[in-house]
Order: C-alpha cells, then structure tokens, then sequence
C-alpha cells in the first residue's frame, strides 16, 4: 500500500504556523482554540492494532546528521525550546533541517491509551517549508546528560546557551516509528504536518522530570480522532 507523504498545502502557511506558536497558550480552555476546517488534527492515540506496515519498496529509515551543535534553550511561554541551527536528517528519503526541540508534559500522544511523563517534538524543515516533527517519549530511569544542561540553562531568567551538545541523546538508538499526517498541537494547529512517533522512550531521572514539571506541568493537547487515517509503522532491523 503506498502511502501519502503529503497533501497539497503552501509552504508558506506551515512556517508562519511554526513561527506564531510562540504566544501564550491556555491549555485550560482547549476547547477555546479554533482549528482549521479539516480533520487531520494532531496528537493521537498510537494503537498498534490500526497500524499498517509501510511499502517495503519506499524509503522509510529516518537518518540524523550533524547531530552535535551549538544550543540556544528559552521559555518560550509555554514550553521549553531549544533553538539550533546545523542537525539535519534523511527522512524518507528526503532532506530536512532542524529548526527547533521542546517539551511536553504529560505526553501529548499516548500508545494503545498509555500516557508518558514527557514528550519531546523535533521540529524539522524542508526547504520547501514542509515541516516534519519526529516525537520521543520520556519515561523515569537514568538521567539524560543533555536534559541536565538544558535544565542549567535555564536557570537565567530567559534561558541561556550550550556551547556544543549531541542532541542525539535525547532520542532512542532504535528507531522505528509510527507514522501519520497531523498538524501542529498548538494553535493554529496548521495541518499537513508529517508525524514521527517514535516506538522507543528515552529515559530522564525522576529529578529532571520534576524540574522540567515545575516549568510547565500540563501544556499538553488533548488526543484528537484520527478520523480514518492511515498510521504507518516502521520497525528499524
């Protein structure tokens, strides 16, 4: 079965929807927030008994580069982000750039209904403008040397800078994923937004889960329907 990689959207709308997540959010009124007229809202419930394995013949490995680099960590309002410039990748055959990381508490997709403490979405772009976010679940277990540094940096008032870091870390070994078209999960929650959800958690200690927590302990989107689209699944050998 071929899969989609995109419907047809300018590229423009999806890197002004990118750059306006930048404001406040009330997380507390969801209901509030307007989506666009369409039905392909972000995040889901990964149940592993919708998945469909991907077309053998089409490139799904999902291949970082560059990883380490120069970090720039802020509060943006209503997450932490971390802004980079350099980490690119192949995903699906195709090239993307990473703009940007931040977090989620609790996670914003769940699998087969199981919550994760925190979520992490990098955000990458094409040159196109077409946007692509690879997510990472995080459970308690053993500290994550660059969640430590990122939670030091904050420590100024508006964030601060790491002089060089793998940002690597801060996702699985393995990479096999659940796929699907979404969108942003903060407003305008722009559609057409590819979906990398990463089968694998990533550990942090109880101590940094906590920290990132007292930052911000509920800006997660609640689990939108999938209204009948495909979800694929990759499983790296």
């Amino acid at each position: 079965m071929r899969i989609p990689l995109s419907f047809a959207v300018t590229p423009l709308a999806i890197v002004c929807s990118m750059s306006a997540s930048a404001e406040k959010i009330d997380y507390d009124h969801q209901e509030k927030w307007t989506p666009p007229p369409a039905i392909a809202q972000s995040p889901v419930d990964i149940r592993s008994d919708m998945a469909i394995e991907g077309d053998p013949e089409e490139s799904q490995e999902i291949a970082l580069r560059n990883t380490e680099a120069a970090l720039k960590v802020v509060d943006n309002g209503h997450a932490v982000e971390v802004e980079t410039n350099g980490p690119d990748a192949r995903i699906r055959g195709r090239h993307f750039e990473l703009a940007q990381f931040h977090f989620h508490a609790m996670s914003e997709h769940t699998f087969n209904g199981q919550s994760f403490p925190m979520e992490g979405h990098f955000v990458f772009k094409a040159k196109n403008g077409r946007l692509a976010v690879i997510g990472v679940m995080y459970r308690e277990g053993e500290p994550n040397r660059l969640a430590g540094e990122v939670l030091d940096a904050l420590e100024g008032a508006h964030g601060g800078e790491i002089e060089r870091e793998d940002i690597a870390v801060m996702l699985p070994a393995n990479r096999s994923y659940h796929h699907y078209l979404g969108s942003l999960t903060t407003p305008p929650l722009t559609e057409n937004v590819e979906w990398y959800v990463m089968d694998t958690p990533v550990t942090l200690s109880k101590a940094q889960i906590a920290s990132f927590n007292a930052r911000y302990s509920h800006n997660n989107r609640k689990i939108q329907p999938l209204n009948g689209r495909p979800l694929v699944r990759y499983v790296q050998q």
